[in-house]
């Protein structure tokens, strides 16, 4: 580390989460020397540089979760911080859409989920309103969430870089971490990510990465969006299906799916990483999860190899969508956690062992929470300092 003496408190990992708790230590402890280590030789490389950019509102979560709490109190600081360091952001709305009878009672209970989170202006639509919000989209009826919005997640990335620099804490690149335990520093946080396993052995948990595959809705099919479109989602699968956002940029994408990949840090298709994939096909936890869903899975699998199936999906909501406007984008790996029983750990998940806290999950919406998590760790970090 740079510097004279062991920094006061050393964050591992320079992601949003990371960067973000940086940050509130340094709000709290203005003096204090924090060193961020990041090993990649620029910031926003993984989960933080490649999502789909979208600022939630807080629909999804159980009442009383950390979810629910930190996405509701992170967006409200997000969007200030976005304002005070003039990162442009939308605030677009978003329409889920329910397509058969069957995903009416979901829906109802997605309105009352919202209601209980404090969204606000939540409203279920009728096909009439839907077509006045989103005229090319069909369904039986829709919730519309009018404080979804969009943002550029590398934009805020580099700025909470640069506030934590100006703050006078260091940000290093290029610095792998291997064992917490070397850590000269006082306090450590480890904000690992797609490795957070791998730096916390003692947890009982293990990272699932699955790969996420996006693909890009050219003109003239991406004028049939104008903000954001989801599915009512299977709540007891943690993704949320293929859907529609339009981006800050302007552009539309749809997806991502959700595939197990053998690589948690490559992002092609046929990426394989040796240990990656020895960890996933060891891991009782993931094969208890496929035994559980597996037609949720094949599914999955099946659209992430064929554009026809895809596309079959997205007409659901989109009829009108012609095959040549859509192709191939870039991808992401998300790092969900498991347990051995093949339980999905659902929500944030801190834990403090001695002078370290680790962030073992931290799934979305860890993006638009992230300066509430990082909030909350500084708070538990310096508690018992």
């Amino acid at each position: 580390m740079a510097g004279s003496g062991s920094p006061d408190f050393a964050v591992v990992g320079g992601g949003l989460v990371g960067m973000a708790t940086a940050r509130a230590l340094l709000q709290r402890r203005p003096g204090a020397r924090v060193s961020v280590l990041e090993k990649e030789p620029e910031l926003g490389r993984h989960q933080s540089g490649r999502n789909s950019g979208v600022v939630h509102a807080g629909v999804y979560y159980a009442a009383g979760s950390l979810k629910a709490t930190l996405c509701r109190e992170g967006r409200e600081a997000l969007l200030a911080f976005a304002d005070e360091r003039e990162i442009p952001y939308a605030v677009r709305g978003k329409v889920i859409v329910a397509t058969s009878e069957a995903e009416l009672p979901r829906l109802a209970d997605l309105g009352r989920r919202a209601e209980a989170n404090g969204v606000r202006d939540v409203r279920t639509l009728d096909p009439a309103e839907l077509a006045e919000i989103e005229p090319n989209v069909r369904g039986l009826q829709a919730l519309h969430v009018p404080e979804t919005a969009v943002i550029d997640f590398r934009a805020v990335l580099a700025g909470l870089a640069e506030d934590v620099r100006e703050r006078g804490g260091e940000v290093l690149l290029g610095q792998e971490v291997r064992r917490v335990e070397d850590l000269p520093a006082s306090l450590v946080v480890v904000c690992a990510g797609l490795q957070a396993d791998r730096l916390s052995p003692g947890s009982g948990y293990r990272i699932a990465p699955f790969r996420g595959d996006f693909f890009v809705i050219a003109p003239p099919s991406a004028e049939l969006v104008r903000g954001l479109v989801y599915p009512v989602p299977n709540p007891a699968f943690p993704f949320l299906g293929v859907h529609f956002t339009r981006r800050i940029d302007g552009e539309v994408w749809a997806g991502p799916n959700a595939v197990p990949s053998f690589a948690r840090e490559r992002y092609r298709r046929v990426s394989v990483e040796p240990r990656d994939m020895f960890d996933i096909l060891t891991s009782p936890g993931l094969w208890r999860l496929a035994r559980r869903y597996w037609r949720t899975g094949a599914g999955e699998i099946v659209r992430d190899v064929s554009l026809t199936a895809a596309l079959r999906e997205m007409r659901r909501y989109l009829p009108d969508l012609e095959r040549k406007d859509v192709s191939f984008g870039s991808a992401g790996i998300r790092a969900q956690v498991l347990g051995r029983d093949g339980t999905l750990v659902d929500d944030f998940l801190l834990e403090r062992r001695g002078r370290v806290l680790h962030v073992v999950n931290a799934p979305s919406p860890a993006a638009t929470a992230c300066l509430a998590i990082g909030t909350r760790i500084a708070d538990e970090l310096l508690s018992a300092a």
